[in-house]
């Protein structure tokens, strides 16, 4: 089987550079969507990758094959849990010996107004989106050499005017994101650290694509001045980036990956 440090892509940066050879870096949520977008691309520019997963074994384990099993690593657990955080971690650390990124892609929308949200609902919502993300960065710091970077998920619908109501939980998930992002960045910058966020606006993926009809669809297709949706590729060039040396200034934002549609 071809691994994907032979495959070049079409309108793709050729992999012979291999801008982040050496480096370890960890995804959560990692074998399918946007996750597996962004696994695949940094496989590409040369690192070894952990791979997260909760349910799809099957995904994980071809996309481990793809790349090869010398430069990744299929880690089982709920990162919605604090359990199933520390052993991803100390699963990744005992395979490669240390963690030079993290990806907090993981996570879920649930469409809920304040009228009709169960505990429930604010619990499973915040466990994955923002208690995951802020504990996963708690346990890989001792893990990071100078130049680690940690880098969130937020989404573009924190900075539209109109919001409706159902993404209020969402919403607020994502909104702690963007705080721990510029906070967090404060925090670790002594210790060489950067924290960034990406925040896709929409995009081609089976989470994008749930519960929506063709009309809304092509409805957000015309809405974006490029007329088109968002691959998943053009937010995994943004992640490439945020994990290289050239970001090594760029602490504490939100990257806006949306092609203009929310400025």
């Amino acid at each position: 089987m071809q691994h994907l440090l032979s495959i070049s892509e079409p309108g793709k940066r050729s992999p012979s550079s291999m801008s982040l050879s050496g480096k370890v870096i960890l995804v959560t949520g990692g074998s399918n969507g946007l996750g597996k977008a962004c696994v695949e691309r940094l496989a590409r520019d040369g690192a070894s990758v952990v791979i997260n997963y909760n349910r799809d074994g099957t995904s994980a384990a071809a996309l481990v094959a793809s790349i090869g099993a010398e430069r990744a690593l299929a880690v089982q657990a709920d990162v919605s849990t604090l359990e199933g955080v520390g052993r991803l971690v100390d699963e990744a650390v005992a395979r490669f010996g240390r963690l030079d990124a993290v990806m907090a892609n993981a996570g879920m929308m649930l469409m809920r107004n304040v009228e009709n949200t169960a505990e429930d609902d604010f619990d499973r919502c915040f466990n994955l989106n923002v208690k995951g993300p802020y504990f996963l960065a708690q346990k890989v710091v001792p893990h990071m050499p100078p130049g680690g970077r940690i880098i969130f998920v937020s989404s573009g619908i924190c900075h539209l005017s109109g919001v409706a109501p159902d993404y209020l939980l969402y919403a607020a998930t994502k909104g702690a994101i963007e705080q721990m992002t510029r906070v967090m960045a404060k925090g670790l910058a002594a210790k060489g650290i950067t924290v960034n966020a990406v925040g896709p606006g929409p995009t081609a993926t089976d989470f994008f694509f749930r519960g929506k009809s063709e009309a809304m669809v092509e409805g957000m297709k015309a809405a974006n001045p490029f007329g088109r949706l968002g691959e998943p590729a053009d937010v995994a060039g943004v992640v490439a980036f945020l994990c290289g040396e050239d970001s090594g200034w760029v602490s504490g934002q939100t990257y806006l990956v949306n092609g203009a549609m929310m400025v």
